[in-house]
């Protein structure tokens, strides 16, 4: 079923013309035309987008948004306004109306914006439903709604109530400490502390001295007497991260505190017990480090009592989606750009690639994008390299024709009939593609940067950088605004 667009304007003419050209997107579209009955629609009907002209007898454009937003605060509103009216459009702005566009609405910008605007109320749909499945399952931190994570959610509710020892195990940046927390907040001994250690950041010489504490004087630079963790996580829990990079040492002592739950500082004499629940974490394969002798057998006993291993981000498919969406809509808060969201073509790009650093290197790849993006919206273009040149975008089926609308026009030119003697550079290649955007668009910079699915400002930097033919006619015919 086609996505429904609620048109409302009081002229007939321009009513049927946003309608022709919107179903000719792809969409289907229902036409109002005062406030009342865009209001009554909005109540029969799930749009994703509004198209609203702001200039209606009886109820005016600003009441209707102010209603249409307290009966659905998701629903994107772009507002249709002339050019004497930039003041309305401001105060609209501020009352939460998604874009403008100024009449006579140019074909091309009203595809691209209602678009945008479809994409921006899917993508809060699919977080309000993420939020609600988290808030069911527990674990609001954790963030996923695959197969493979709701097994995932399942494991924690099932561990969390016991005291059972419990080792994650899962790539590097699969979220393995997100998840020892959630098995914390969710367990009898919430009320104490999560006391972590990552192994694998403390020296061999000093991680004695972190689990056990030490007495004044109990080696060189030992000034006072300190608590290890152990003691710290006295009536909480404690999280070891990296537990394999622990050395032979401190293996052996660890397991004596598992069995006896005593201890003594280091330099100390006084037998001190703690009453603590252990989760460990590693990305390595402890079975193997016990073949090899490298981490203990018996210590592994102890440790992987109940063993929850964490999917990779790889196999965790619209998860993707949905994470990379959070990561946005968060970063971009914190930097004063609360609407954030992400082009389709970025979408298709992030679901391709292979995330070889897992969630962590989503976040911060999203984190890279927002700051460089030239607007609100994140495009391929504002993707690290490495996600852009090897993700493998799905491909969208001919019969899909909203999804196939969001495709850049602009084709690359068709490549020789003979394969040249060396290959071609990605410079070139963009150079190509960006001259060709600049001849179908006359020099327009904005329709050729719409054609391209980059910013405007983008494109104008690549065009000065290129030194293309043109670029100073292309300046002249469609110059940025300036920067005051």
């Amino acid at each position: 079923m086609r996505d429904l667009i609620l048109v409302t304007d009081d002229d007939r003419l321009q009513r049927a013309l946003l309608r022709d050209v919107l179903e000719d997107a792809g969409y289907q579209v229902e036409t109002c035309a005062n406030g009342s009955e865009c209001l009554a629609a909005l109540e029969r009907s799930l749009p994703v987008a509004v198209c609203l002209d702001l200039k209606m007898p009886g109820m005016s454009g600003l009441e209707v948004l102010v209603k249409a937003r307290e009966r659905n605060r998701d629903v994107p509103v772009v507002i249709l306004t002339g050019l004497a009216e930039v003041d309305v459009v401001v105060q609209a702005m501020q009352l939460g109306a998604f874009d403008f566009l100024v009449k006579p609405v140019e074909v091309t910008k009203l595809v691209t914006t209602v678009r945008n605007a479809a994409e921006r109320y899917r993508m809060s749909r699919r977080l309000a439903e993420l939020e609600r499945e988290m808030a069911f399952h527990g674990h609001p931190t954790i963030a996923g709604r695959s197969i493979v994570m709701r097994d995932l959610f399942r494991q924690i509710d099932r561990v969390a109530g016991t005291d059972v020892t419990v080792l994650l195990v899962g790539e590097s940046g699969t979220g393995k400490e997100l998840v020892a927390r959630a098995i914390h907040a969710a367990s009898p001994r919430a009320g104490g502390q999560l006391v972590a250690l990552n192994c694998a950041a403390i020296p061999e010489s000093l991680q004695e001295s972190e689990l056990f504490g030490h007495e004044r004087g109990a080696f060189t630079g030992a000034m006072e007497r300190r608590k290890g963790r152990f003691e710290l996580a006295d009536g909480g829990t404690l999280f070891l991260d990296e537990v394999a990079e622990l050395s032979a040492s401190a293996q052996a002592k660890l397991l004596r505190v598992l069995e006896e739950k005593s201890f003594t500082r280091l330099g100390g004499a006084a037998d001190l017990r703690s009453d603590f629940r252990l989760l460990a974490a590693t990305h390595q394969n402890l079975e193997s480090l016990v073949a090899t002798r490298r981490f203990r057998e018996d210590l592994y006993f102890r440790v992987a009592v109940f063993e929850i291993v964490l999917p990779p981000l790889r196999e965790r498919g619209e998860d993707v989606l949905l994470l990379a969406a959070k990561f946005a809509a968060d970063f971009g808060t914190a930097a004063g750009r609360p609407a954030m969201r992400l082009a389709a073509e970025a979408a298709d790009l992030l679901r391709g690639y292979s995330w070889p650093g897992n969630v962590r290197e989503l976040e911060n790849a999203i984190q890279r994008a927002v700051v460089v993006c030239d607007g609100e919206v994140i495009r391929p273009s504002d993707l690290p390299d490495r996600v852009r040149q090897t993700a493998a975008p799905r491909p969208v089926a001919v019969a899909d024709p909203v999804r196939a609308a969001e495709r850049p026009v602009a084709p690359l030119p068709a490549p020789p009939t003979s394969l040249p003697d060396e290959p071609v550079t990605l410079a070139e290649l963009e150079r190509r593609a960006i001259e060709s955007a600049m001849r179908q668009s006359a020099g327009n910079l904005t329709l050729a940067a719409q054609r391209l699915g980059i910013g405007r400002s983008t494109l104008y930097r690549k065009v000065r950088e290129l030194r293309l033919d043109g670029a100073s006619d292309a300046a002249a015919l469609d110059p940025l605004p300036s920067p005051n």
